[in-house]
């Protein structure tokens, strides 16, 4: 368990750096990208040597298809997989996707190694210093910096020589996932408990393909998820009522292929197996997103089951909303204070995470036939309220996903910035999600406005006939509105 440490013998040191990410996974990689195109000084540190094949999310939402939009990832990553404007659960109950207010009304299938690689191109690209196979052994923070221990490759682990290595930053963020170093190290609790135990993972062939691409259903046994690789591979993610296998027990594949026969009637012809493993589903969040020096973002500051696909989504969001904080911090463009609003803002949308995917899993383990009838006419008349199933759809895809505005603020304050069409220039812009490429501020400004120039402010046209003046952030989300020609 990694420590806080005082020792400072024998130790490496390396000079001061800005940040110091610990974790690549999509979280930590898009952040490092940002503050690496912000122009800060950052490194990556990673406990696997290699990337892995294997992977848990595969559900990219319309509010992180937005994201990567804004960084000129989208386009590359819809390649990638497949695009799908809605999901059917337990047979009934329909999420449609398809009217969201966004370029991108649906949700992308693709596996989580297609984001990384992305996201990890993109960050070597913009200078990111990146080092896999290094283990983060313990951390010490005081008023103006964080030393960062880790053990790096090739060192082992029960050597006294030079096995340690130290690296000085001025601030960390853990984006380690759920058994994070950097939150163990740092003393922070991780309140919650385990939903689902022994949830069976495979990578497998089948002779024939499931009718849907994202193929979900549930019944007294348990429930099965299939999901494609777009390889001819698929992964198969179940759980069976009533056994509870330690997590690394093997998983017996014959009970793997009775269990989707049970739930879909058929196991596909499941054959040729590459990977299987077990894992414990957790509900848990810490109860601060940052202590001190040190932030938390992704599954090292909240985790919960993978119903709804919203895991990876949530860790992506949190690093766009810490990443040009951090920037605009170090730059000395904004005091220390604005890094508290990252938890202000982004713990309620975790807690609401938590809250959504655990209601989506208590539909899925209900058992009594009262209780699944009633689900069914649940879901079936659902098509029937829409302004319940917009909220839905608006939170689950993060199109949604509002912050806190000041009191008397415009309301168009703290909401998603859509992607408005710009009026067309030589060589500028013509979309605002394109414009937020640059990793400033955008001012968009109403047809016929006279431009002021701004520091660290991107300004454009609006193309429409609205004469509202809006200041977005580098995340995406609307600072300031005002009604006709910008006050400045």
């Amino acid at each position: 368990m990694p420590t806080v440490s005082t020792e400072r013998a024998d130790r490496t040191e390396e000079p001061l750096t800005d940040v110091v990410v610990v974790g690549a996974g999509p979280t930590g990689l898009l952040l490092a990208g940002d503050l690496a195109a912000a122009g800060v000084r950052v490194v990556l540190l990673e406990r696997r040597a290699e990337e892995s094949n294997l992977t848990r999310a595969f559900a990219v939402h319309a509010r992180s298809l937005e994201l990567l939009d804004a960084r000129g990832l989208a386009e590359p990553l819809l390649a990638t997989g497949t695009f799908l404007r809605g999901a059917r659960l337990f047979g009934r109950l329909r999420v449609d996707l398809g009217g969201l207010d966004t370029r991108f009304p649906g949700v992308l299938v693709t596996p989580q190694y297609e984001t990384e690689r992305l996201l990890e191109e993109r960050a070597r690209a913009c200078g990111a210093d990146i080092r896999r196979g290094v283990r983060v052994t313990g951390l010490r923070q005081d008023a103006d910096g964080v030393d960062v221990e880790f053990r790096a490759p090739g060192t082992a682990d029960n050597s006294s020589d030079d096995a340690t290595a130290t690296l000085r930053a001025r601030y960390v963020v853990g984006a380690d996932g759920v058994r994070s170093a950097v939150r163990e190290a740092i003393g922070m609790p991780f309140p919650g408990r385990a939903v689902l135990r022994s949830v069976m993972l495979a990578d497998v062939r089948l002779d024939t393909a499931p009718a849907k691409t994202l193929a979900f259903n549930s019944g007294v046994e348990g429930f099965c998820l299939i999901v494609p690789f777009g390889d001819g591979w698929y992964r198969v993610i179940a759980w069976e009522r009533g056994r509870e296998e330690p997590v690394d027990a093997p998983v017996d594949m014959d009970r793997l292929r009775a269990l989707t026969r049970a739930v879909f009637g058929t196991d596909f012809g499941m054959g040729e197996t590459r990977w299987t493993s077990r894992f414990h589903s957790d509900e848990r969040q810490v109860p601060r997103y940052r202590s001190g020096r040190v932030l938390l973002a992704g599954d090292a500051a909240h985790v919960h089951s993978p119903a709804g696909g919203l895991g990876m989504n949530a860790g992506l969001q949190d690093a766009a909303n810490l990443g040009w904080k951090l920037a605009a911090v170090l730059a000395g463009r904004d005091g220390d204070a604005l890094l508290d609003t990252y938890h202000d803002e982004r713990h309620p949308i975790g807690t609401k995470v938590l809250r959504v995917s655990h209601a989506l899993v208590r539909g899925a383990l209900v058992t009594s036939p009262a209780a699944r009838a009633l689900r069914g006419v649940v879901g079936s008349a659902a098509r029937f309220a829409p302004f319940a199933t917009r909220r839905v759809a608006g939170f689950v895809s993060g199109i949604g996903i509002r912050y806190p505005a000041p009191p008397g603020s415009h309301p168009l304050t703290g909401r998603r910035a859509p992607d408005l069409a710009l009026a067309e220039t030589t060589d500028g812009p013509v979309r605002l999600y394109e414009a937020l490429r640059a990793g400033t501020y955008v001012r968009v400004l109403p047809r016929g406005a006279k431009p002021v120039p701004e520091a660290g402010v991107t300004t454009v046209t609006r193309a429409d006939a609205d004469t509202t003046t809006l200041l977005v952030r580098p995340d995406g989300y609307i600072a300031e509105a005002s009604e006709g020609p910008a006050v400045m």
